[in-house]
């Protein structure tokens, strides 16, 4: 019977495990999978038990497949979160919890989008369009849980906002989400880098203050669902 709390990746079969080492541990009798998305479950389990924390890599992410735990101590952890969820106080403790990640999540946003506006620097003539522009690289960007670099802590805000600003670009003004690009080693990255230049020319034209024709630019095109 395992004494601590590990992490593993799945095993060869429905109820086995493999541990960071390559080891194939079977799952004990008795013990039942908690399905991800109970967060105060899952970390009770944690700190009270012995678990198998599943965790599977696709691509460069990670993702959880549950956790691996005693029966009884899912039972009775179960059955005390019910009753705590049941209390008045916890609801109005959630209800502040939202308001007040609504707030930071807005404060972001506001943020977010003056950096955006920042980098792209635009010409007096061309203001209307780059807040337009900032405001759809935003609401694409920022969404808590949409995995872009925009949510990321790892880098500066100003840097966030350029790569968010050359991604939300290199979808919307290009055709690479059509592209077969050869699986090659860095082959993907280096028409990214393509991609990249010609935006930045994109956006040098309106930070000139040059005359755009609405017609011919694939800005123009991809922003005016926004306008």
């Amino acid at each position: 019977m395992p004494t601590d709390s590990l992490e593993v990746s799945p095993g060869p079969t429905e109820r086995t495990v493999r541990t960071a080492a390559g080891e194939v541990l079977a799952v004990p009798d008795g013990w039942v999978l908690v399905p991800p998305g109970d967060a105060a479950l899952t970390r009770r389990l944690k700190q009270t038990c012995p678990t198998f924390a599943v965790r599977e890599k696709r691509g460069r992410k990670m993702f959880s497949r549950g956790v691996w735990a005693p029966a009884h101590a899912v039972d009775a952890i179960t059955a005390t979160l019910e009753a705590e969820r049941a209390e008045p106080a916890y609801a109005r403790k959630l209800e502040a919890g939202r308001a007040r990640r609504a707030e930071q999540q807005q404060r972001y946003a506001e943020r977010f989008e003056a950096a955006v506006l920042d980098f792209l620097a635009f010409a007096p003539n061309h203001q209307t369009l780059a807040r337009v522009l900032a405001n759809a690289i935003t609401e694409h960007a920022i969404p808590v849980g949409s995995g872009t670099v925009a949510r990321t802590e790892r880098i500066a805000l100003e840097r966030r906002a350029e790569a968010a600003t050359i991604a939300w670009l290199r979808h919307q003004t290009t055709g690479y989400d059509d592209m077969r690009i050869p699986r090659v080693k860095g082959m993907r990255r280096e028409v990214r880098r393509l991609l990249a230049e010609r935006s930045r020319t994109l956006l040098e034209g309106y930070r000139r203050g040059l005359a755009v024709s609405p017609e011919r630019c694939p800005l123009r095109a991809a922003l005016d669902p926004f306008c």
